[in-house]
Parts: structure tokens; C-alpha cells; sequence
């Protein structure tokens, strides 16, 4: 079953996604600072979005829908290649150390 959200009447749209992947990075968040409050005061109103620039790393960046530039789908394409190439790396890696153990308990 896919989740559902619900866009409050009045809100705008989300341009991006949670999960896309942006010329920032990778959309893991976003929250919605509509006009009049404090927070759109503070921050600026509108869809706020958290970007992991880098899976390996602990910054997050925090950008509206203006400062966000999507990927080119020959872009996206090769992100995904990517991730492929590294789990089927992490894939064969393992099979290799099951190989090593089963084989160790077998002669033991």
C-alpha cells in the first residue's frame, strides 16, 4: 500500500519529492512555513526541503523550491546506475564471504 499526504487547502504543491534526487543531492525531508507564521517569518514561507548533499556525510542542507535545480534524466539515470554498480559490489562481497564460511564449516 503507498502512503497518502494530504496538502492542507490553501497550501501550494511540493515541487519535489522525498527520495528524488536533485543537482543538491537527495530530498530526505520537507516541511511548509505558510505566510503569516513565524517560521515563514524566520525562514521564508513556503516548501522547505532537507537535501543530504552526500550519503556518507552528516550535513544536511535546507533549501526552497528556487535554490533546487532537478537532474536531467540521463542524470538521474546514471545516479541510479550507480547505486546499482555499488550494492551489486556489496552483493558479490558477500556471497565471497559466504563461500569462505560455508566452505571453513565444511572442513571443520
Amino acid at each position: 500500500m503507498q502512503p497518502t499526504v494530504s496538502i492542507p487547502q490553501g497550501w501550494d504543491y511540493p515541487r519535489f519529492v522525498p527520495g528524488q534526487w536533485t543537482k543538491q543531492g537527495l530530498i530526505i525531508g520537507m516541511e511548509y512555513n505558510p505566510p503569516g507564521t513565524l517560521l515563514a517569518h524566520e525562514y521564508g514561507q513556503g516548501w522547505r526541503y532537507a537535501i543530504l548533499p552526500d550519503k556518507n556525510s552528516q550535513e544536511v542542507l535546507y533549501c526552497f523550491d528556487d535554490q533546487i535545480e532537478q537532474l536531467s534524466a540521463t542524470e538521474v539515470q546514471a545516479k541510479i546506475q550507480a547505486e546499482l554498480e555499488q550494492h551489486q559490489q556489496q552483493i558479490e562481497a558477500l556471497q565471497q564471504q559466504l563461500v569462505v564460511i560455508t566452505g571453513a564449516a565444511n572442513d571443520g
